[in-house]
């Protein structure tokens, strides 16, 4: 149900009216509630954009952790679920070794066993630079 916010130039006050369609809002003269003047000024409101969870924990501007809820850390399945997610998130490709990853996670592979047939999982140490590139994707 469509709504929009009005200033009465007449009587001052802030009113929202409301319409069961577009086409109402349309055809409808603006009358103020309290004083009855069709002398409204609409007003622009606020848009709020709506975001997963992930997205606002991904965000510079919000510490929203609760992506992690149901973030079962003995079951690779919705780890490799929640690292997939992040990647689609991301919006970027994030390489065959993530995806493959990603994959072993899903069908419940252990972590640690990933990462051990993996041996240069994580390992950038030439792109890196000064000290290296030791962080594991898992």
């Amino acid at each position: 149900m469509p709504s929009y916010d009005f200033r009465c130039n007449d009587c001052g006050r802030k009113v929202t009216l409301f319409y069961k369609t577009y086409a109402d809002y349309d055809q409808a003269t603006h009358t103020c509630p309290r004083c009855h003047s069709t002398n409204l000024t609409r007003l622009i409101s606020r848009v709020a954009i709506r975001r997963s969870p992930l997205a606002r924990l991904l965000s510079d501007d919000s510490a929203d952790d609760s992506v992690f809820d149901d973030l079962d850390e003995n079951d690779p399945r919705t780890m490799g679920r929640l690292l997939r997610e992040m990647g689609e998130e991301m919006g970027e490709d994030m390489g065959p070794e993530f995806e493959e990853v990603v994959q072993r996670l899903e069908r419940g592979e252990d972590p640690e066993e990933i990462e051990a047939s993996l041996p240069d999982l994580g390992d950038d140490t030439a792109s890196a630079g000064p000290g290296g590139g030791d962080d594991d994707l898992i």
